[in-house]
């Protein structure tokens, strides 16, 4: 899916948490980490020869950008800027790679490129130069290089995205359905095939009755993207409603088990729509019942349709944590 064709994160001023670019995120209250400094025994940071070039550049650069630091002992601003490129190659934890070529030592292949000043740093990416600088820049230009060449932290943004989730996913959970929307579509304004992200966007538009909605966002998405379990979740939700619409009346339903409380088909009815409705302990407790007095009946529907709830609800959800509790007693006394 593509960001202008976005269908479910116009509707609630998705688009200011993230970048235009991408390169960075900030999304208001959600603390942005860090990146961690590159582990010591990761140094990305190498020396190559004449005869090296090839495998350590050309094909090197098949995987991964590679820059060329082309220098010399008696250069001074060499002596400036190599210290600056490793730092910022390290920190940007695998993204690129330098690999460094002293001129006096291998005249060659700086010959070859046209390398008439140093220090000079060529990025190659799949086997040919695609960009270079010349002289000592400061620190923050290197980043910019190291940017362009190598597009932005994917690793940071990924991280920060997950922060975003986790922030709207407990909003939703705690009734803050809006606020939870506004973070969901944020997301998928950056990250439009974000799996998570799209189903706490259906799951709000059904928390705020906008079953319809939901349901031709779930109709959009692509196949690929359908089959994340989160996805699925918010599938079988959609189907329990629609099955629920047709189930009838909930107050003749319990009328119903007042004069018969052995009925079973009645009581699983009930609990269908009384878990759309969000009362999921009552529902979890009426399949529970079912057990109780019948684990044959509709060779075993009761437990089946209970683990279907589970697989909506969430393994975290206290309704879940607690229905499952229930139903081990059930099953191992």
């Amino acid at each position: 899916m593509s960001g202008n064709n976005n269908p479910y994160g116009g509707s609630f001023g998705a688009g200011s948490y993230f970048g235009q670019s991408n390169a960075s995120v900030n999304y208001g209250s959600a603390s942005a980490s860090p990146a961690a400094a590159a582990p010591a025994s990761e140094n990305h940071v190498s020396d190559t020869s004449t005869a090296g070039f090839a495998k350590d550049v050309l094909e090197a650069s098949r995987n991964q950008p590679i820059l060329v630091d082309f220098w010399a002992p008696w250069c001074g601003p060499c002596k400036q800027l190599t210290p600056v490129l490793e730092k910022v190659v390290n920190d940007a934890q695998g993204r690129v790679k330098l690999v460094k070529m002293n001129i006096d030592d291998h005249p060659t292949i700086p010959g070859q490129l046209g390398i008439q000043s140093i220090p000079a740093v060529i990025a190659f990416v799949d086997g040919r130069p695609v960009d270079g600088f010349m002289g000592a820049v400061p620190e923050s230009q290197v980043r910019e290089f190291i940017d362009k060449v190598a597009g932005p932290a994917g690793q940071d943004q990924a991280a920060e995205i997950e922060a975003v989730i986790a922030d709207a996913d407990q909003l939703l959970a705690d009734g803050n359905v809006q606020e939870a929307a506004q973070l969901y579509g944020a997301v998928l304004q950056a990250d439009p095939d974000n799996a998570k992200a799209a189903a706490g966007m259906m799951q709000c538009l059904l928390a705020m009755g906008e079953t319809e909605r939901a349901g031709q966002m779930l109709a959009s998405i692509p196949e690929e993207m359908a089959a994340d379990p989160a996805i699925q979740a918010v599938a079988t939700k959609l189907a329990q409603i629609e099955e629920a619409r047709k189930l009838g009346d909930p107050v003749a339903l319990r009328l119903q088990l007042e004069g018969n409380p052995d009925d079973h088909e009645a009581r699983i009815k009930l609990a269908k729509i009384l878990n759309v409705q969000g009362d999921r302990e009552q529902a979890a407790d009426h399949l529970l019942t079912v057990m109780r007095k019948d684990r044959t009946f509709d060779d075993d529907g009761a437990r089946r349709q209970l683990l279907q709830f589970f697989e909506v609800w969430g393994p975290k959800d206290p309704a879940t944590i607690g229905a499952r509790r229930k139903l081990s007693s059930i099953l191992f006394s």
